[in-house]
C-alpha cells in the first residue's frame, strides 16, 4: 500500500469519526472507527467500526450506519479532495473482541499457574500430588 493510499485512509477515518459522532440516528450507539481500507482505484472503502455493547447493539448500529452512508459519502466528498468518493461498506472490527478474549485467557492462565518466573529463576514446585503442567495445558488453558 502506497503512502498516498495510507493518507487517504486516514483522512477518511477522521472525517467518518467526526460525522458519525454527529449523527442523530437513535440506532447508532457508541461507535469508534478503527480503520479504513480503500481500494487502489478509490471506488470502494471498507470502514471498520467497533461498537460498545453486545450483538443486538452492534446490528442496530451497523443498520444505522448503512442507512446514513449517503450522507457520510457526501461529507467525504466535501471534506476530502479525491478524484472519486468511495462507496462505503461498514464492517464490524472483531480484532478488539479477539484481543479481549486473549487478555482474559492470559489472566486466567496466570491466575491458575501464578506469574511467569523471571529469567534465571526456577518455577515454583507443585504441591504434592499435583501434576506439572505440560505444553498442551499451557497452550489451551480454557479446556481444563
Amino acid at each position: 500500500m502506497g503512502l498516498r493510499l495510507l493518507k487517504v485512509n486516514e483522512a477518511l477515518r477522521e472525517v467518518l469519526s467526526r460525522e458519525i459522532a454527529a449523527l442523530k440516528d437513535p440506532r447508532i450507539g457508541f461507535v469508534t472507527v478503527t480503520g479504513v481500507q480503500t481500494s487502489a482505484d478509490l471506488r470502494h472503502a471498507k470502514v471498520f467500526v467497533s461498537v460498545l455493547g453486545g450483538a443486538p447493539a452492534r446490528e442496530r448500529t451497523l443498520a444505522g450506519l448503512r442507512a446514513a452512508h449517503g450522507h457520510l459519502q457526501e461529507r467525504i466528498g466535501a471534506d476530502v479532495r479525491t478524484k472519486r468518493t468511495p462507496q462505503l461498506q461498514f464492517l464490524y472490527d472483531e480484532s478488539i473482541d479477539q484481543g479481549i478474549r486473549i487478555e482474559t485467557l492470559l489472566k486466567r492462565y496466570e491466575g491458575e499457574l501464578g506469574p511467569e518466573p523471571a529469567d534465571g529463576e526456577l518455577p515454583p514446585e507443585p504441591a504434592d500430588g499435583e501434576p506439572l503442567p505440560d505444553a498442551a495445558d499451557r497452550a489451551r488453558p480454557d479446556q481444563t
